[in-house]
């Protein structure tokens, strides 16, 4: 009997990604999200006493976006990461606005500088 040795290269299971693809952290993420939303749709569709079919394409248009989202994160980013860092900036931005100096009785803003005053003899 002929033994083949196959050789498994040493960064094969410290890759820290599910499938050699997707990060731990967005396939966490994804089950979060799909799978209380699948139940949810399940039941919502079960209520309204929808076909199996439907029900299953209902479910399917619905989950198969979010778990793509989720398993493939935004920018880099989990999809969490994402919108934490997305609503502090969107929390903490500023409006800059310029703010006139208030006029003088007679004449107008006078901003003295340094390099043009007149020195007296």
């Amino acid at each position: 009997m002929d033994d083949d040795l196959v050789f498994i290269p040493s960064n094969y299971t410290d890759a820290g990604k599910v499938f050699g693809v997707f990060e731990i952290r967005n396939t966490i993420e994804g089950l979060i999200f799909c799978v209380p939303l699948s139940l949810l749709l399940v039941n919502l569709c079960s209520g309204f006493s929808i076909s199996l079919t439907a029900t299953a394409l209902i479910v399917s248009v619905a989950v198969i976006p979010t778990g793509g989202l989720c398993l493939s994160g935004i920018y880099g980013y989990s999809l969490l990461t994402f919108l934490r860092i997305y609503f502090l900036w969107r929390f903490r931005k500023r409006i800059l606005t310029y703010r006139q100096l208030p006029k003088q009785k007679g004449k107008g803003v006078h901003i003295p500088c340094k390099s043009k005053e007149k020195k007296s003899a």
